[in-house]
């Protein structure tokens, strides 16, 4: 019996002891793969995976390995910073591996075939890497798996249809990736399916109907992709979903009555696609939701009344639609709610009173609609706003008190209706405002001074009002203040000196009031100012030195007042600058060059017409003009950031002869205007350099000399006018290649020679080269005629030779016409043999030259009458 029990504790040891040697030595042979795998890596000194040795025992010393019964059953080395690839990751090496996570690494190349190796896997997460190319086929052939995560990489490709083999799996995420193709209906086989995660993608084709038999879903998330088609009535079987996400899609046709079935259901999101119809009633049954994002669609018809059934509502978002009628009265029942926005709709009737039921309610959107009537007290009576957006209705009536208890609000946006009274006072009670949005409005009265207490304030917008009086100094004391826009009003006074010291600033807008005095001189080094526009004012003095501080300014708009001042070369120093206008002041004196390499880098508006700049153009001020010698669609406009709320710079140009509004100053419009000045000497032929320039102005100066050449380079000009001035010589026949040219004024000049011909000068009228008596061809005549003497090209010489010509006749007739002795004689003579010889050529000469004569003594005189008219004509 002793020996028997002998015997069977040896068999026990050896056999113990061959299962130690055996996974001893399965867990070398995987230990030494995950080691030639590691080699591979570009970064081999990561400190993680330091324990990564032969020396260590790969089971319990190694960063990231488990083990299970002395086998690799887990690999976790996320968010390592590993460089590497998966090519020789030792696939067929660990058969009992169950957990795979790669995530958040550097890990880039393709994924393997060779994956479907992992016979045991359970989770795959390679998240948040660089993988590319396509999801392998073999990853069917993991039939164990229950977690497939690969979003946020580069994978393209279509969705294998062998994923659909994976019936163990239950979260399946490729989100983030460039996948193609259309959603496979394989999927539709994943019965233990709870998250279908593919947003962001390039997905394409309709949500196949197979998508409805998951009934285990709890997550659906399609957003971001092309999808088309229209949703289908199986999706409202997924009685276990409680989020579906669908936005940013091209889905079309009306929302399934259907979904009113998803019981569970908390968030809807289905913005930014083109359903149409209108909402079905049956949504008034998802008792669970608490976001409905609808918002973005072509959604028609009224707002059902059985979204009031929704208590658990927080969130209701209709933007932009067609919704018309009135909003129910039953939205006032929505207790939780907390963001209502119904803006952009064809909404109409009065805001309801029950809508100050909604004590959750932190943000309101009813902007862009047709509402009518007064702002309802109750909405005063909300203490949780924090966003108010009322803007671009129809509301009246003035402002109610009411809004004094809004101690919690942030943004208050009323522009664009017909408000009017006076600025309550109440206002300055709200000490967490930072954006006060009221412009376009029937406002009047003076600003409040208690403004300058809401210490938060970044936008204080209220242009285009009746507001009167003085602008009020305490506004000064908003160290937060980023734009600051009270144009077009009735202000009066002096600007405050103390504003130049608003460090924050970036817009500084007073247009068309009546402000008086002189410009802030204190400026400062460190000034964000952006935006300067005080055109339109009645200022006087010199342009402030210290605005050469504001490194920053992109728009300087000191038009239409009355500055008396030389040109403010030093401003070239600055090197955002776009937008010089200085149009209409009493600027006088020449232009000096400046001593520095780089003048007016990025400028692209500059109008200084209607001003006394005296003396011949300098070259330099358009040598360096860089911003006008690339024609770049791409420009961005100035990003105004106060309040996350946008600004919109304008400024009024000269262009085909019309004053013209431009919003989008900084991106569509490139102007030269120096018109109505002094200028004299000849037109700068670099110029021709600009070729982004869209309006050119330099009519009713004294230039001289030719028209440049190179101005036929300006591709993109749709606006010439040098009229009045005394130029000379014929028109280049370069500019008949400017195809984008639609207003062309040459008139009131010494032109001659042949109008050129092309598609756009062909469009051009008589007025365009009226006052030009030598210029000769369509519009002004028939045609250039035989006459070779017409027909010759007018250079310098010839023009010379004619002078001559016309000096010699004209001493002829004098001696011929003295009155005695032979003289008369000879010249009677000579007169009867042209006669005779039916040669009257030369006698037609003649008297085409005392006509020309005559007719440039009358154009003179009317001149000085015309430019003396033009000064005090405003364009």
């Amino acid at each position: 019996m002793m020996m028997v029990s002998s015997k069977t504790f040896s068999s026990l040891q050896f056999f113990t002891l061959l299962y130690l040697f055996t996974v001893t030595f399965a867990s070398t042979e995987e230990a030494t793969a995950l080691l030639k795998w590691k080699a591979t890596f570009k970064n081999q000194n990561n400190s993680l995976l330091a324990s990564w040795t032969p020396s260590f025992n790969a089971c319990t010393d190694w960063y990231g390995v488990i083990c299970f019964n002395g086998r690799v059953n887990t690999l976790t080395i996320t968010n390592s910073s590993v460089i590497g690839t998966l090519y020789a990751f030792p696939f067929s090496s660990l058969p009992f591996l169950e957990n795979l996570d790669l995530s958040m690494n550097n890990f880039s190349g393709t994924i393997p075939p060779e994956i479907g190796n992992l016979t045991n896997l359970v989770f795959l997460n390679l998240n948040i890497n660089q993988f590319s190319g396509t999801i392998p086929q073999q990853i069917g052939s993991v039939a164990k798996l229950q977690t497939l995560r690969i979003f946020d990489n580069h994978l393209n490709g279509s969705i294998p249809e062998e994923i659909g083999y994976l019936r163990s799996l239950t979260k399946l995420s490729l989100g983030g990736n460039f996948i193609t193709g259309s959603i496979p209906a394989s999927l539709g086989n994943l019965n233990n399916l709870s998250f279908l995660l593919l947003y962001q993608n390039q997905l394409s084709g309709s949500i196949p109907r197979e998508i409805g038999y998951l009934r285990s879903l709890t997550m659906l998330s399609l957003d971001y992709n092309s999808l088309n088609g229209s949703i289908p009535a199986s999706l409202g079987n997924l009685s276990n979903l409680s989020a579906l996400y669908l936005y940013d899609n091209h889905f079309s046709g009306s929302i399934p009555a259907s979904l009113g079935n998803m019981s569970n259901l908390s968030v809807l999101d289905l913005f930014d696609n083109h359903f149409s119809g209108s909402i079905p009633t049956s949504l008034g049954n998802l008792s669970n939701l608490s976001h409905l994002y609808l918002n973005n669609n072509q959604l028609s018809g009224s707002i059902p009344a059985s979204l009031g059934n929704l208590s658990n509502l927080s969130v209701l978002d209709l933007l932009d639609n067609h919704f018309s009628s009135s909003i129910p009265l039953e939205i006032g029942y929505l207790r939780s709610l907390t963001e209502l926005s119904l803006g952009m709709n064809s909404l109409n009737g009065s805001i309801p009173a029950s809508l100050g039921n909604l004590s959750n309610l932190s943000h309101l959107y009813l902007f862009d609609n047709h509402f009518s009537g007064s702002i309802p007290e109750e909405i005063g009576y909300l203490s949780s706003l924090t966003y108010l957006y009322l803007g671009n209705n129809s509301l009246n009536g003035s402002i109610p008190a009411s809004f004094g208890n809004l101690r919690n609000l942030e943004k208050m946006i009323l522009n664009d209706n017909n408000l009017i009274g006076e600025i309550p006072s109440f206002v300055c009670n709200l000490t967490s405002l930072e954006v006060l949005y009221m412009p376009r409005n029937n406002l009047k009265g003076k600003v409040p001074q208690c403004l300058g207490n809401i210490s938060s304030l970044q936008v204080l917008m209220m242009s285009h009002n009746n507001l009167s009086g003085e602008i009020p100094s305490s506004i000064s004391n908003l160290t937060s203040l980023q734009i600051l826009d009270l144009g077009r009003n009735n202000l009066e006074g002096a600007i405050p000196q103390c504003f130049g010291n608003i460090s924050s600033l970036q817009v500084f807008d007073m247009q068309n009031n009546k402000l008086t005095g002189t410009l802030p001189t204190n400026f400062g080094i460190g000034s964000s100012l952006i935006s300067l526009n005080l055109h339109g004012n009645e200022l006087e003095g010199e342009i402030p030195r210290s605005l050469a501080n504001c490194k920053k300014l992109q728009v300087l708009d000191l038009g239409d007042n009355h500055l008396n001042d030389t040109f403010p070369m030093w401003l070239g120093t600055l090197p955002e600058l776009r937008v010089l206008r200085l149009t209409s002041n009493k600027l006088h004196g020449p232009i000096r060059s400046s001593g520095a390499e780089i003048m007016f880098p990025d400028l692209r508006i500059i109008d200084l017409s209607n001003n006394a700049f005296s003396k011949d153009l300098p070259t330099s001020l358009f040598q360096h003009l860089k911003g006008m010698t690339t024609i770049d669609q791409t420009i961005k406009v100035p990003n105004y950031k106060g309040g996350g709320f946008y600004y919109q710079d304008s400024v009024v140009v000269v262009t085909k002869g019309l004053k013209l509004e431009v919003v989008k100053i900084l991106s569509l419009y490139t102007v030269i205007d120096l018109s109505n000045n002094k200028f004299e000497g000849r037109i700068p032929s670099v110029l021709g350099d600009l070729i982004a320039l869209r309006v050119l102005n330099m009519s009713h100066n004294g230039l001289k000399g030719h028209i440049p050449l190179s101005l036929g380079n300006l591709s993109v000009v749709e606006s010439l006018d040098l009229s009045f001035n005394q130029l000379s010589g014929e028109i280049p026949q370069q500019l008949a290649s400017l195809t984008s040219l639609e207003f062309l004024n040459l008139s009131h000049n010494y032109l001659q020679g042949c109008i050129p011909q092309g598609p756009q000068f062909h469009t051009f009228e008589n007025s365009s080269f009226d006052g030009n008596d030598g210029l000769r061809g369509f519009p002004v005549s028939k045609g250039c005629g035989n006459d070779p003497v017409s027909e010759t090209n007018y250079t310098v010489s010839a023009l010379e030779d004619q002078e001559r010509n016309s000096e010699f006749f004209n001493d002829f007739w004098k001696a011929a016409l003295m009155g005695y002795g032979s003289g008369l004689c000879i010249g009677l003579s000579i007169i009867y043999f042209l006669i005779s010889t039916g040669n009257l050529r030369w006698l037609a000469r003649i008297i085409e030259e005392l006509e020309h004569k005559i007719i440039m003594r009358r154009r003179k005189k009317q001149r000085g009458q015309g430019n003396y008219r033009g000064r005090n004509n405003r364009f």
